[in-house]
């Protein structure tokens, strides 16, 4: 259905470590660092979402070889754009001066899988060919930063990749559970047309109940790979999660019984970056040369909704 053909990344200059939050909030870097494994993440201190995507756009067509005018459709997950209209995906079009249709998925944590998912089916049916899928993310925007529990966790950042045709594609898996009132973040707007009243929509998240919703969601998928593709742990060369925390990836290492290197992260240094988190560390490892041709990926994701995704690539760029 799809190949991977290209990747990129783009983050904020600045850079908050767990000191700059120990000035803001009662934690410390012990405190966060023990619970979650970050040690800084970036945070947009000026300009737009559209400008991170474009840059994380721009790069992972240069990593393609495809120009703007090569695209036939571009994908941006996203909780919220710079406007509520038009989309992310039309404003970052407009500013590469690409020529094609542009449309939103809001799927939390796991819109890239669920992006993936949109573009497998529509190059499946020959109506497009080279797609374009930003992951972008401010969630800076809506973190509270007066709660300790959540304002440590999270980070901006943008991650991007080209999709076209091809057989790389051995697995995916999109879904939803109950789950709305453990981890979302309202709107702000007024719940009265007529009132000019508006609340700042914080996210809101219940650690406990998303750390067993993600650690589950994760070893179930991975039994169903194995059960449709008879494809076992032992086989698969890379496990690409939500980098959500570190407690998260290393309760599923541990019950996978995986060596850590199978594990790349880059919470530690980004935070949790929503739906950015995944395609921004595979562009790092693509970049580092460490994918190898008939590698499998395995990408597994969770967020909001609540929301999850999972797929098996075989890489061949």
């Amino acid at each position: 259905m799809l190949k991977i053909i290209g990747t990129g990344r783009a983050i904020p200059d600045f850079i908050a470590d767990n000191a700059f939050f120990e000035k803001i909030v009662d934690t410390t870097d012990d405190w966060i660092v023990s619970r979650t494994g970050i040690k800084t993440r970036h945070i947009m201190t000026e300009g737009g979402l559209t400008e991170l995507a474009a840059a994380a756009a721009q790069n992972a067509l240069d990593n393609a070889n495809l120009e703007p005018a090569d695209l036939d459709l571009i994908i941006c997950s996203t909780l919220q754009g710079d406007y509520i209209t038009p989309s992310l995906a039309c404003c970052v079009k407009s500013k590469i001066k690409a020529d094609c249709p542009a449309f939103d998925i809001n799927a939390a944590c796991a819109g890239f899988i669920y992006s993936l998912n949109v573009a497998a089916g529509l190059i499946k049916s020959q109506i497009y060919n080279n797609i374009l899928i930003i992951s972008a993310e401010r969630l800076s925007k809506i973190v509270d930063y007066t709660d300790r529990s959540t304002c440590v966790l999270f980070g901006d950042g943008a991650g991007a990749a080209v999709v076209s045709k091809g057989d790389c594609l051995r697995y995916i898996n999109i879904g939803t559970k109950e789950g709305i009132e453990l981890l979302n973040a309202l709107s702000g707007l007024p719940e009265n047309c007529f009132t000019k009243k508006r609340e700042q929509g914080f996210l809101y998240m219940n650690g406990p109940e998303i750390f067993k919703f993600a650690t589950q969601t994760v070893l179930s998928e991975i039994n169903e790979v194995n059960r449709r593709l008879n494809v076992k742990p032992d086989d698969i060369q890379w496990f690409l999660l939500h980098q959500a925390n570190g407690r998260i990836i290393e309760t599923v290492r541990k019950s996978l019984k995986q060596p850590q290197e199978k594990f790349p992260e880059n919470y530690s240094r980004f935070g949790n970056t929503s739906a950015a988190s995944i395609p921004m560390l595979m562009d790092e490892v693509n970049r580092d040369n460490k994918f190898k041709k008939g590698d499998l990926l395995f990408l597994s994701a969770f967020g909001g909704g609540l929301t999850m995704g999972s797929c098996v690539i075989e890489w061949d760029k």
